[in-house]
């Protein structure tokens, strides 16, 4: 398996995971740059693979069945009714094969109420869940689903490859050394990233990414220092409040 990452938008990742000479797309935001990409690494398009129903992640469904009929077109079972075209729709941990590969769902709710991660070998693909040093806005879920759903995520095994939606990781590590400034791992990563910077690792996130480190003692100071009391969600959403009006 090959994953190739696709910038699309204005800081949107779609990926192409290869498997032979096929490929699946994750998250094709708009077509064009789709397209380019099968043709660069000389492979087929065999399928479409959504985290969530936000256009930013779907536009380019349309553009590309037009051009490549009859693809499956898989998504969440929750935001599959908001997705035109949905071939299968994926209930939490149910699992499907491309080519060799077999790759399960994880239901993530709390950026959207159907948002799902494909699992697939050392690889975890994440939409706008979890991202480098941050997690998504909880547009339609609540502090204890995002809570929840991230701490799913980050029981992944310490390898695992993290490739998320959105190039937001150096403005996200901005704000992750403003709740820990005395985490040397923070300022590691923020000296030593690349560009782009997807993937992360799971291991990386849990040493820098605030929205994983609910428990963390600094965190749990940070959150406090804001009013709310010290359990993992409180300070889960007091942190993701911050961060919402957070300007570096």
């Amino acid at each position: 398996m090959r994953v190739v990452p696709v910038p699309c938008l204005k800081d949107n990742f779609a990926y192409l995971v290869i498997e032979g000479q096929q490929a699946a797309v994750v998250d094709p935001g708009e077509a064009p740059p789709i397209e380019a990409a099968i043709a660069r690494e000389g492979v087929q398009l065999a399928a479409i693979w959504l985290t969530h129903h936000h256009h930013d992640h779907v536009g380019g469904v349309p553009d590309l069945l037009a051009k490549h009929p009859n693809l499956p077109v898989i998504a969440g079972e929750v935001d599959a009714e908001k997705i035109k075209g949905v071939t299968l729709r994926l209930a939490d941990g149910q699992k499907f094969t491309f080519g060799t590969l077999q790759v399960q769902a994880i239901h993530n709710p709390g950026h959207t109420l159907g948002a799902i991660s494909f699992h697939v070998n050392d690889a975890v693909f994440t939409g706008d869940t979890l991202f480098g040093g941050g997690c998504g806005r909880m547009f339609e879920g609540d502090a204890a689903m995002m809570h929840a759903s991230l701490s799913k995520l980050g029981a992944l095994p310490p390898e695992t490859r993290v490739f998320f939606g959105h190039e937001y990781t150096a403005a996200n590590l901005k704000f992750a050394a403003a709740v820990e400034p005395d985490n040397p791992d923070i300022a590691a990563r923020a000296a030593g990233m690349p560009t782009p910077s997807t993937p992360s690792t799971i291991a990386l996130e849990r040493a820098t990414n605030p929205f994983l480190r609910s428990a963390a003692g600094d965190v749990v100071i940070a959150a406090m220092n804001r009013g709310v009391a010290g359990d993992p969600v409180s300070v889960f959403g007091a942190i993701r409040a911050w961060k919402d009006q957070f300007r570096a």
